[in-house]
């Protein structure tokens, strides 16, 4: 049973540079590839949303 969570938790590891990456400014971004794991949109205007959520219209482009 402990060897089952400890896989759970090993497939929710982010990867750097695959999930996400840090910005200039240091802040952490997340990829595309993270958004499409995750399976659902945020609404937060994320800057490489797949889902092409909208902040300042509060709709999908896509």
């Amino acid at each position: 049973m402990l060897q089952n969570m400890m896989n759970q938790n090993n497939e929710k590891k982010m990867t750097e540079g695959e999930d996400f990456y840090y910005t200039p400014e240091g802040y952490k971004c997340f990829t595309e590839k993270f958004h499409l794991k995750r399976g659902y949109c945020c609404k937060s205007g994320c800057r490489h949303c797949p889902y092409g959520y909208d902040k300042k219209t509060g709709t999908n482009r896509k």
